[in-house]
């Protein structure tokens, strides 16, 4: 079972503007951020996702490609495929930097069939998730 991330989208207010900011930053195939320190599960995230937190939400991810060493020696570049895909919203409280997401605490992908769920808004998919409606 691959490990995953989750990190808070800084700034963004809806998924449209995180999906701007990453295709904005992709380059040669993937999207790089930089982080202090290479997260100590890093080999069993092989696989994994980063999972993207939205206004208290977990609302899509972007799968990991891997990590590496930044030129300045003191960081760490988490390498991500430039894509989102979105999930069903799922609570989750602010936190600073990423955090471990095991795979069965992972919201499931918003596949086809979902109709509407995906254009809620995601404090109203979460709150209809918490109550068991979607």
């Amino acid at each position: 079972m691959p490990l995953s991330l989750t990190k808070i989208a800084y700034g963004c207010e809806s998924l449209d503007i995180l999906a701007q900011r990453i295709a904005m930053r992709a380059g040669a195939g993937e999207m790089q951020m930089t982080t202090r320190y290479l997260p100590k599960r890093h080999a069993e995230m092989v696989g994994g996702s980063l999972y993207w937190i939205i206004r208290h939400n977990l609302v899509a991810r972007s799968p990991l490609i891997g990590f590496a060493a930044a030129e300045d020696g003191k960081h760490t570049i988490i390498r991500l495929e430039p894509v989102l895909i979105a999930v069903r919203p799922r609570a989750k409280r602010a936190h600073q930097g990423w955090r471990y997401l095991e795979e069965k605490d992972a919201p499931p992908d918003l596949g086809t069939g979902t109709g509407d769920v995906a254009a809620l808004p995601a404090g109203l998919a979460g709150d209809l998730e918490a109550l068991g409606l979607i």
